[in-house]
């Protein structure tokens, strides 16, 4: 028996192989470009799955698909938003700019499969493409797989962190520390102070998300080929987004003007902003834990990461903090992405943008991989990190810079003097103090604690 079949389209026939799905189109585009190996996003194929058979609904509703039909493609669209013959959608991500292949896929599949369950059959673009154009399914798609991906996956993650990162800050509230500036010793904060600063950035990195979601979720179903809507019903794309506000449980709407959403990818690049800036929040508290974790005889030492795995191959004993570095590389991604997605929405010539298929996966990528980091750093290394209390005790002992708080009783020139000589002797800051300022050990313990210090204002 021929691993292949015969398949014919408008520009003729060509071999397929005989267990897939897919028709000639799609095959054409997997001949065509044979260049990473990266296909399309998971998200994106459930996309497009939710997308056809919201379309069947609305069609049929509209009259203008019969019934049969219509249940077939809803069926079978239903099984491609689920995952269940992502094998069959092997077109590469670096294809035609507008997403025509991968949208004659989900097209050639669908109508396979459906056509096995209607006697006179279901063709790809008569009916399962009916009152669409992959110029508006493409774009819609990236939209509608990206608000999901955020509403599902990131925006949950984010939630996580901010819960370990405020528990934690509860817990060592009261913990003073060595604060650093420039990394270099400065005034006192308290372990519940640094860590209330990192849930209040992700907090704020969650609000931007929230905000760009009103746009994201505008969809511009129903523009068809250059936003004028030709073939459609007026209300189809209206229809389209209710229909999959009720298919998702997230709320869609139709853009207000159809021809931006397919000339212009300006959600996507502002979405992609958004994650970035969140990347460089999980790469600051990646760092920062890091930093703390440094040593244990050599670094700074103020904690203790857990303990997951030997981190040398010559070094025995050797562990290293291998879930902030593995955090770091994905921020580091997710900010190389975006400058994928920024060039990408640059090229949206007059009526469509023609990068969509490498928008769709650098975006979809880095909301799934930021999404993962985050638990991975809330839960194998915030929540588990220890404090070396005798470690941080020791610094602040010696911190010179503590005599800042003694400056409104002895003034700056004096304040620095006593300092430089705490930094040239290696001595205590207190010790120093009692002998160059003319205060009583009693006033120095009172003026040079720590931990009043955390609470601001001037010691009096």
């Amino acid at each position: 028996m021929s691993a292949f079949r015969t398949e014919k389209d408008s520009m003729g026939e060509l071999q397929v192989p005989a267990e897939a799905l897919y028709k000639a189109q799609t095959q054409r585009a997997v001949n065509n470009f044979p260049i990473s190996g990266l296909t399309m996003p998971r998200q994106f194929i459930r996309a497009l799955g939710l997308i056809k058979s919201a379309a069947a609904k609305v069609n049929q509703d509209l009259g203008y698909l019969d019934a049969e039909r219509s249940a077939a493609i809803q069926s079978v669209a239903a099984e491609v938003a689920a995952g269940d013959h992502d094998s069959h959608f092997p077109i590469d991500v670096f294809q035609t700019g507008s997403g025509t292949s991968s949208n004659m896929n989900s097209n050639e599949v669908i109508s396979t499969l459906a056509s096995r369950m209607v006697a006179d059959g279901v063709h790809p673009n008569d009916h399962v493409n009916m009152g669409q154009s992959s110029n508006d399914v493409v774009p819609t798609a990236i939209q509608l797989a990206s608000s999901l991906a955020v509403q599902e996956q990131l925006l949950p993650a984010l939630d996580h962190m901010v819960e370990v990162i405020d528990r934690r800050a509860e817990e060592l509230a009261d913990v003073a520390k060595t604060g650093r500036t420039h990394l270099m010793d400065a005034m006192p904060v308290t372990f519940g102070q640094e860590l209330k600063c990192w849930s209040s950035q992700l907090s704020s990195g969650r609000q931007r998300l929230r905000d760009s979601l009103k746009r994201m979720t505008a969809l511009p179903q129903g523009g068809t080929a250059v936003g004028t809507g030709i073939n459609a019903h007026p209300e189809f794309g209206p229809r389209i987004a209710r229909q999959l506000t009720e298919l998702t449980g997230f709320g869609f709407t139709s853009a207000d003007n159809l021809f931006e959403g397919i000339s212009s990818q300006d959600v996507s690049v502002e979405m992609s902003g958004q994650l970035r800036t969140i990347a460089c929040t999980v790469m600051k508290i990646a760092n920062d834990l890091r930093w703390m974790n440094s040593g244990p005889l050599a670094g700074l030492s103020e904690i203790a990461l857990p303990s997951l795995q030997p981190g040398s191959s010559i070094m025995p004993g050797k562990v290293n903090p291998v879930i902030p570095e593995a955090a770091a590389m994905v921020c580091a991604q997710v900010i190389g992405n975006d400058a994928t997605v920024t060039v990408a929405g640059q090229s949206g010539n007059f009526q469509l943008n023609v990068m969509l298929p490498v928008i769709a996966h650098n975006l979809l990528q880095s909301i799934e991989i930021l999404a993962n980091a985050g638990r991975c750093l809330a839960d194998s290394a915030i929540a588990g990190f220890t404090v070396n209390h005798d470690s941080i005790a020791k610094a602040l002992e010696r911190n010179p810079i503590l005599v800042t708080a003694l400056n409104p009783v002895i003034g700056y020139e004096k304040g620095a003097a006593t300092a430089k000589k705490a930094y040239a002797e290696g001595r205590p800051i207190k010790e120093v103090a009692l002998q160059e300022t003319g205060l009583s050990a009693d006033e120095l313990d009172r003026l040079l604690d720590p931990t009043p210090m955390t609470r601001g204002g001037i010691i009096e």
